[in-house]
């Protein structure tokens, strides 16, 4: 399955990337969708976290507020994305570390901040597998732009 992403929420994406790293830090985003419509984002959140050039830590307090708030909307996270400061790649950290450890859950990785074109050249995209380990997949076999 891919999921259907909005043009206006990729572009959100990336703003808030290049605005919360500045260029110098790793952020967070994730994209949400209604249970409804397993195929389709709707929005991207920006989580609460602190971050430095190398890593970022969700805070727990709005971790514990985003969970009950998807329960109630109805809605369940499709993907994690995140900068690195250079290449893309999914690090030992990223493995230990998802928000969800599902099968299935993907987890995007951006380089250099965000802070090159707006698209998925050099991107890398991991997914869970029933073992619990991450494999790296084709970005255009579960990501659409629309």
């Amino acid at each position: 399955m891919r999921l259907r992403v909005p043009s206006a929420v990729f572009d959100a994406t990336f703003a808030h990337l290049r605005y919360c790293g500045g260029g110098r830090r790793e952020c967070q985003a994730l994209w949400v969708g209604s249970w409804t419509r397993p195929d389709a984002v709707e929005r991207v959140l920006h989580p609460e976290h602190s971050a430095s050039a190398v890593g970022f830590e969700l805070d727990p307090a709005w971790l514990n507020r985003f969970w009950n708030e998807l329960v109630a909307a109805g809605d369940g996270v499709r993907v994690q994305i995140h900068t690195h400061p250079g290449a893309a790649y999914h690090s030992a950290t990223d493995d230990a570390f998802p928000l969800l450890s599902v099968p299935g859950f993907l987890s995007l990785v951006i380089p250099r901040f965000a802070q090159g074109e707006i698209g998925f050249s050099n991107a890398f995209l991991a997914q869970i597998q029933p073992d619990g380990s991450w494999r790296e997949v084709p970005i255009a076999d579960h990501l659409e732009i629309v």
